[in-house]
């Protein structure tokens, strides 16, 4: 990959881009907080299935259809609003419409480009998912679609990660070992991903969606989803 491609990728999927990302766990917290999740190895379960079964796999679909669509934008903005629809709670729906519009707006100033402009412009107030701004921005400024789709799928993992060291809590190393092994399996998904279609697309997590769906009433917490 071109370095200037490279730095793009690294930029956009590092914690350091200010999406607030860090705010959010995906109904990780009410798995901690109910016993689901009480140790490492529970950890890596639960983020597996985010990215085989649940919001994770849903992204990574949309994200290869929407790079391929990027220079076509009434396909584009087809795909833009099945995103921004597909969540099956308000706070994962808050999740990726805050990030997708974070990620629009600092992507527009700091690396500009005419594609991300008309899709802003198209879109106005509507909410736009996240996974579908970042593969806009990658197919924009020239980032190939398999190194982007598994840069975008390990930053979800690795977010997911950092979520739960804090929340069980589970020392760094740990975390690592965790992170390690999700990322064994990132490349399989993707490759998966790219060969679905939309027509295809759908999960089979309940229980990750009723983590979500629980943690809206959580008394106490320290995440937004």
């Amino acid at each position: 990959m071109p370095e200037a491609q490279l730095h793009r990728l690294l930029a956009w999927t590092s914690p350091a881009y200010p999406t607030g990302a860090f705010s959010y766990s995906h109904g990780l917290e009410w798995a901690v907080e109910s016993g689901a999740v009480r140790d490492a190895g529970g950890l890596t379960a639960y983020v597996d299935a985010v990215m085989r079964r649940g919001g994770g796999w849903v992204d990574a679909v949309l994200f290869a259809h929407a790079w391929e669509a990027a220079g076509e934008p009434a396909q584009l903005d087809a795909i833009a609003e099945l995103g921004a629809a597909f969540r099956g709670s308000a706070e994962t729906a808050l999740e990726s419409h805050q990030q997708g519009r974070a990620f629009l707006q600092i992507t527009r100033r700091a690396w500009p480009h005419p594609w991300l402009e008309a899709f802003a412009e198209r879109q106005g107030t509507h909410p736009v998912a996240h996974a579908v701004v970042m593969a806009l921005a990658c197919a924009a400024h020239g980032v190939a679609l398999v190194a982007a789709l598994n840069a975008y799928l390990h930053a979800l993992a690795a977010n997911l990660v950092s979520a739960g060291v804090r929340l069980v809590p589970l020392g760094q190393t740990d975390g690592q070992i965790a992170t390690a092994t999700l990322s064994a399996d990132i490349g399989a998904i993707a490759e998966a991903a790219l060969a679905t279609g939309l027509d295809e697309l759908g999960t089979a997590a309940p229980g990750l969606e009723l983590c979500a769906m629980h943690h809206e009433t959580q008394y106490t917490r320290l995440f937004r989803s």
